[in-house]
């Protein structure tokens, strides 16, 4: 479908600059890029729809007279019609120059090429090359502090992670997935300072508590301690990570028994949600390169001491001043030379580069760190790396529950595998009201793969910038735009399938595509054909929405098909044997697809 709309694009662009010339108009050529295409509100109207509006200045024309002209035109030079017989019917609709597709042609092709592309459908171009080929990315993304477990921010964060991963690499890009661990600085203090206080010597198996869970509950109780303490609570956790970075052996034990502890729990939680890192790097390890190149940038100027003995630069050029007209600063060492999150940043993206030499580096992070990675990515390119031209900051909205903002240090974070839980016990519930429990196989194991489907869909299906609100039950729903309803739809084509097997209906002959002639085969095939270009438009714009937003569409599809169109059990063999090719190539682009969002694909449900 694309392939055709770009070069019916290209038939447009030549007949306006004919027409250009017929009209003498002195304006400069018409490129391919400047013809915009649509979808025609009324299928009988044409497939693509072409307006003319953007042309009336320079032709002195009313768009509708336009369209009639190039359609004049295309009819009527040889060199364009032998072009546009193959493509199909162009017609003036209004305003519109509009294209009905020669459907047998189009069905056949895009069918055979996801029957014979199977798994890699998608990620090819007309001339069967990657998108993304030549690409290298580096991708940042999760960061979880070691003073608690993974919460729904971080769900969202792994998932965008994840999917725009998955989907780079389908289109061609070599992929590098990277993590830092935020394993020290005051607020794991603050973990070790309430466990010192409170649970001396135990362990999180002696209370049988999750361990990454165990550290995150001796993080609310610090809070706790700090109301009734005061700045004195504020004191221990700062004099304690003096004491960690100038090397106190009981301290350093306990920071490495309690980092373990966290990044144990973590690890258990990726491996649920099917999330996987080529590397992990730790600030412990990183922030010491950072103060090494914040000591060079201060002698070679770039950076400058403060009064108060803190080393700092000024990033008014990048942020602007502040709302008093004055230079905006940032710390980038403390003045008892402690380091900060930036200071580690820094050296983390320079090790990141010097062991992987990507094109681009992508650091997937909320944004109300926007003005972090403004200052980040200055700094780097004020130290004079090239390739600090080359990050990016994929900025995404918060999420949150419908009781409100979650806050961590008063234990009203929503805890992942928590989360996670309670989506699998309802869908658990429900299996077991239907009576369904033999019929899905393990109940267990279908229920937790609807609630991750369930999950990562409504984390994805909005794009990256929009703040959302999640919605358990609204999530879990089998019908309408969500991640269980693409699973149900999965199930119900791999039921036909298995009948047709059963029936010795044969999907492997020689289709007669021009029988997929009803309004809702062909629609159902145009959507299957604009897949790949959805791929390569998630790919370029790191939005796994495209993907989510395209399944949907042939979910829907599908499913008036499967209402409008009889598939077993009718006399006409040939016809049955071309709409079940159709229904295993929606198999093939959903199980495809539903991998690059993280939505389980389900043969039974």
């Amino acid at each position: 479908m694309a392939d055709l709309k770009q070069e019916s694009r290209a038939l447009i662009a030549a007949a306006v600059n004919l027409l250009k010339n017929i009209k003498n108009s002195d304006s400069a050529e018409v490129s391919i890029e400047s013809v915009n295409a649509e979808v025609p509100p009324d299928p009988n109207m044409g497939d693509i729809g072409f307006p003319m509006f953007s042309f009336a200045r320079i032709l002195r024309l009313a768009p509708p007279v336009i369209a009639q002209e190039i359609v004049k035109i295309l009819n009527e030079d040889s060199s364009l019609r032998e072009k546009t017989l193959k493509i199909g019917v162009f017609d003036d609709v209004g305003p519109y120059v509009n294209v009905k597709l020669i459907k047998s042609d189009v069905v056949r092709t895009i069918l055979e090429t996801i029957f014979s592309q199977e798994k890699s459908y998608g990620a090819f171009d007309k001339a069967g090359t990657k998108h993304l080929d030549g690409r290298r990315v580096m991708i940042e993304f999760s960061s979880p502090n070691t003073n608690k477990p993974l919460h729904l921010g971080h769900l969202r964060n792994d998932a965008l992670g994840e999917s725009v991963s998955r989907i780079l690499k389908t289109a061609g890009a070599e992929v590098f997935k990277v993590n830092i661990i935020n394993d020290r600085g005051v607020h794991i203090c603050k973990s070790m300072r309430a466990y010192q206080l409170y649970h001396a010597g135990q362990t999180p198996e002696q209370l049988g508590v999750k361990s990454d869970r165990f550290v995150g509950d001796c993080y609310v109780e610090f809070e706790k301690y700090r109301k009734s303490a005061g700045e004195k609570a504020e004191k221990e956790a700062q004099d304690m990570l003096v004491e960690w970075e100038n090397g106190n052996p009981e301290i350093y034990k306990l920071w490495k028994q309690m980092n373990e502890w966290a990044v144990k729990g973590i690890i258990q939680t990726y491996e649920r949600t099917g999330v996987s890192f080529d590397k992990f790097y730790y600030e412990s390890e990183t922030y010491l390169k950072g103060k090494e190149l914040v000591q060079k940038g201060l002698s070679d100027g770039i950076f400058f001491k403060a009064d108060d003995g803190s080393i700092r630069i000024d990033v008014s050029e990048v942020v602007g001043r502040n709302k008093d007209g004055e230079e905006q600063q940032k710390v980038l060492l403390r003045k008892d030379g402690t380091s900060v999150y930036i200071t580690q940043d820094i050296g983390t993206a320079v090790s990141r580069y010097d062991d992987w030499q990507f094109n681009q580096l992508v650091y997937v992070v909320g944004n109300e760190q926007n003005y972090h990675f403004k200052v980040l990515f200055y700094i780097l390119k004020k130290l004079k790396f090239e390739w600090a031209e080359q990050l990016f900051h994929l900025s995404y909205g918060m999420v949150n529950l419908p009781e409100g903002k979650m806050k961590s240090r008063e234990g009203t974070v929503v805890d992942a595998d928590d989360l996670i839980d309670s989506l699998k016990n309802s869908v658990l519930e429900e299996i077991s009201a239907k009576g369904r429990n033999e019929a899905v196989g393990n109940p267990e194991d279908v229920a937790e793969k609807i609630a991750l489907g369930a999950l990562h869909y409504f984390l994805l299906q909005a794009t990256p910038a929009k703040d959302m609100m999640f919605n358990p039950k609204e999530s879990l729903s089998f019908n309408g735009n969500t991640g269980p309803y693409l699973q149900y739809m999965g199930a119900r084509i791999c039921s036909i399938l298995r009948k047709a097997e059963e029936s010795n209906a044969n999907i492997d002959v020689n289709v007669d595509f021009s029988l997929l002639a009803h309004p809702t085969e062909w629609a159902l095939v145009k959507a299957l054909g604009e897949y790949p270009e959805k791929v390569k438009k998630a790919a370029l714009n790191l939005d796994p929405s495209e993907i989510a937003s395209i399944l949907y569409e042939i979910a829907k599809l599908f499913g008036s098909f499967y209402h409008d169109c009889p598939i077993l059990g009718i006399d006409n063999q040939a016809l049955t044997a071309a709409r079940l090719r159709l229904v295993r190539c929606v198999k093939t682009v959903l199980e495809n697809g539903m991998n690059l969002i993280l939505v389980p694909f389900l043969e039974t449900m």
